[in-house]
């Protein structure tokens, strides 16, 4: 690591401070007695070996709690915390880091101990390239957490209860008696859409109190650290149902089909003339209907409750849909106090970023954004299938709404250099799109004349794939990078529609900007919006009033659960009490 670059003044020791020696009081000390330390006084001598003790014990507890790994983790975090290179390089003048246990790397306690630290670098150090977060995660989340991390310890793949489970299940009949029951998650659509569905499942998992089981798909691997501590969430190869990757909504054995068939029926006790399935398949996804939709009501929650195996694909984020229902408000209140925070704690617990796709992260954060003063995400997704980009109604609309809302400033009206202030602030532009027509615009109109208020902007774009690649693994890998790097900026503004811009934001805790959706290639008035919360939308929420059986406005049932700002028909979470 070159700290070189980064000399400062160093800081005014704290007279106080238990982290730093006073060599000066050690002089003294010993210019009073010259004959050597044999002939100190009592006093004098105990105070020096405690100095020195204090020192030692300092430097031990640095070096084996990992803190000698912090030190090297990267310029950025020795520049966020303006270390020093002398502090740095060396203890010798007595100066202890005062970041080593600067921020908390558990997320306080969102986090388990106990991981190996290098196998997945990001659980543990993507704390140091965000601002910390103001959401805390509540004590019974924290305690729901950890009772799961037990609950899967105990039931997850290779242990006797899944491998009582798994025959049960081969043998083809339930038992409403089962020890461990479970949410099988389908790998299905986009990243953005898979890391919003896979979180909501979890959510559920955690309400119903099931395990989690994730099937890898192509590249789940090649993405994400295990979050759990004690057991994998990857469903076993040799799991008896092997056709559950070509589930959809015509599948026979999905809740919806057996409940049109009588093979279980939605009555309180769920009973039916034939036995209880060892297991149904939740169809979820965009294209669902009114039978399939059943699954949020309280009545037919109970009939799942008695069924050992849940198979769930989706592409949606159903969280809104959740607060709704009866049985679980009151686990959802305690859970999330900050009703809006569900995605950003759950995200953050769940989805870890393995050390390949950490190095793309951490690589490109310290070399382009680390040592700017601010930092501004633009997320751009086109939703427009009339020609090829960049469109120039688009690019208006971008910097319509970045000038409009301050987020940049404008540019001077001559192209005569501006005198440079030696103090003059810095603003890294993180732009992520497809295309590269939009931040090649914008950064040519940043080179080409200078800023009216003397800023120095940078713009930068990891990658512009041209179109999207759900099946490429480094494709994906690209993505989950730049979802990351755009939830590190301090502004964000993201695109209508976008589950990319979702999770960019519920990970960093983030208000956005959403960039509302053109109509007939024409700037919107306004052009963004803020958003109302951190929450993403749920795009496909379903619309039906479970105890009267009819139709109804779901966005309009409860002040915490709203319509979207960029799809009216769509639901999520803010954190009101109040209409």
């Amino acid at each position: 690591m070159d700290m070189k670059r980064m000399r400062r003044s160093p800081p005014a020791a704290d007279p106080e401070s238990d982290g730093a020696l006073r060599p000066a009081a050690i002089v003294a000390a010993t210019e009073k007695k010259p004959r050597g330390i044999a002939h100190q006084r009592p006093g004098s001598l105990l105070l020096l070996l405690l100095l020195l003790l204090l020192f030692v014990l300092f430097l031990l507890f640095a070096i084996f709690s990992g803190g000698h790994r912090s030190l090297l983790l990267d310029r950025s975090l020795a520049a966020r915390y303006e270390v020093l290179e002398e502090t740095v390089q060396g203890f010798g003048n007595g100066t202890i880091p005062s970041f080593v246990a600067a921020k908390d790397k558990l997320l306080h306690g969102l986090l388990a101990a106990g991981f190996d630290d290098q196998s997945c670098l990001s659980r543990y150090h993507s704390v140091f390239f965000r601002k910390e977060s103001p959401h805390i995660p509540s004590p019974y989340l924290l305690k729901k957490l950890r009772k799961y991390e037990s609950l899967h310890e105990k039931c997850g793949p290779n242990g006797q209860f899944y491998k009582q489970s798994t025959e049960q299940l081969r043998s083809g009949h339930g038992s409403r008696s089962a020890e461990c029951k479970y949410v099988v998650w389908i790998s299905y659509s986009g990243l953005g859409n898979r890391m919003l569905s896979l979180s909501s499942a979890f959510l559920y998992a955690l309400l119903a109190n099931r395990v989690l089981l994730v099937d890898k798909g192509s590249d789940m691997n090649d993405l994400f650290c295990e979050p759990f501590p004690a057991n994998s969430w990857i469903l076993p190869p040799d799991f008896p149902i092997k056709e559950f990757t070509n589930f959809d909504i015509k599948t026979p054995t999905s809740y919806a089909n057996m409940l049109r068939s009588k093979a279980i029926t939605n009555h309180i006790d769920g009973a039916s003339t034939h036995s209880l399935p060892a297991y149904t398949y939740l169809h979820l996804s965009h294209d669902y209907d009114v039978f399939d939709k059943l699954f949020f009501c309280e009545d037919d929650q109970r009939v799942l409750d008695n069924i050992p195996w849940l198979l769930l694909r989706s592409n949606n984020y159903f969280v809104p849909s959740l607060f709704l229902v009866p049985t679980y408000k009151e686990e959802l209140r305690k859970l999330f106090p900050e009703k809006d925070t569900a995605f950003h704690h759950l995200g953050r617990y769940l989805f870890h970023p393995t050390n390949s796709v950490w190095g793309l992260i951490s690589r490109y954060y310290n070399s382009y954004l680390a040592k700017a003063d601010e930092r501004v995400g633009i997320q751009v997704r086109v939703f427009d299938e009339g020609g090829t980009g960049p469109f120039q109604y688009v690019l208006d609309q971008i910097l319509a709404c970045t000038v409009k809302e301050k987020l940049l400033p404008d540019l001077s009206p001559g192209q005569e250099a501006a005198v440079l202030s030696p103090n003059a602030r810095s603003i890294a532009v993180l732009m992520t799109s497809l295309d590269s027509g939009y931040y090649e615009k914008i950064r040519n109109m940043f080179w080409e004349r200078p800023t009216s208020s003397g800023e120095i902007i940078s713009i930068y774009q990891p990658s512009y794939e041209g179109h999207q690649q759900t099946e490429k693994r480094t494709h994906n890998m690209k993505a989950l990078a730049e979802m990351y790097l755009l939830s590190m900026t301090d502004t964000l503004v993201t695109s209508a529609w976008s589950t990319f811009g979702y999770v960019a934001q519920g990970l960093g805790g983030l208000q956005p900007w959403i960039l509302l959706k053109p109509e007939n290639k024409t700037v919107p008035d306004p052009p963004c919006r803020r958003a109302m919360s951190i929450e993403p939308c749920f795009h496909a929420p379903p619309f039906y009033d479970c105890k009267t059986k009819q139709g109804i406005d779901t966005g309009a049932l409860v002040p915490h659960v709203r319509h979207c700002e960029d799809v009216s028909w769509g639901l999520k979470v803010v954190n009101q009490d109040e209409w």
